[in-house]
């Protein structure tokens, strides 16, 4: 479920629609959650479906750390990508404002930790960033992310959560552990699709540790 304070907005004829902030969204707040009105699906499913079937979830779904593709029920979907997002998904099934997010702003993601399978060259691309998102983007990019996401965390109870509610209580005292220190946060790696089957030269990037995040391997 995307935060109650946003809303739909033609952006350009590059990007089409997006999501936009009606108010102010801090940094650390949480701006999406999976919810149990997001539809799953596997692979086999998608490929037996009618073409047209296919091209929907194909433009609109992500993939999750076990491969298989979400569908987001509310206009979650519709949100855009960015070299610089200002949202980045956690190990927990939801996203964080990693920055503050002034009303009028575009919410963004970007799409290299959503487990895409081709790489695309990437429209209204923030100047200065990459132009072209690559399917193992986590490998190279999630020390950056993981940084982003541990100041994230360390806002979560300075500022206000309409989304709180759709944490369980197990994940919310995990979150309040996180965010006071008292915890260490999982890596983003553990979203990426590809992290079993790491090549040995990945594994060797991968040596650049935050002392205070936990890693899939």
């Amino acid at each position: 479920m995307i935060h109650p304070h946003t809303e739909i907005r033609f952006i350009n004829d590059a990007v089409g629609y997006g999501v936009v902030a009606t108010r102010a969204i801090p940094k650390g707040t949480i701006t999406w959650v999976l919810d149990r009105l997001d539809r799953f699906f596997t692979r086999k499913q998608i490929h037996s479906m009618e073409p047209l079937y296919r091209d929907v979830l194909c433009k609109y779904t992500y993939r999750n750390a076990e491969g298989d593709y979400i569908l987001c029920w509310d206009n979650a979907r519709f949100i855009n990508h960015s070299s610089e997002p200002n949202c980045i998904t956690s190990a927990y099934e939801f996203e964080f404002a990693v920055r503050d997010i002034h009303p009028g702003e575009e919410l963004t993601d970007d799409y290299g930790y959503l487990n895409i399978e081709d790489p695309f060259e990437a429209s209204g691309t923030s100047a200065g960033g990459r132009k072209t998102v690559y399917p193992d983007d986590f490998v190279r990019l999630h020390f950056d992310w993981d940084a982003q996401l541990l100041g994230a965390f360390s806002y979560f109870d300075r500022v206000d959560q309409p989304l709180l509610v759709l944490l369980g209580d197990g994940l919310r005292e995990k979150v309040k552990r996180i965010s006071s220190g008292k915890e260490k946060m999982d890596s983003i790696l553990h979203c990426y699709t590809g992290r079993h089957a790491l090549t040995h030269r990945a594994k060797r990037i991968l040596k650049k540790r935050h002392d205070n995040v936990v890693y899939p391997f």
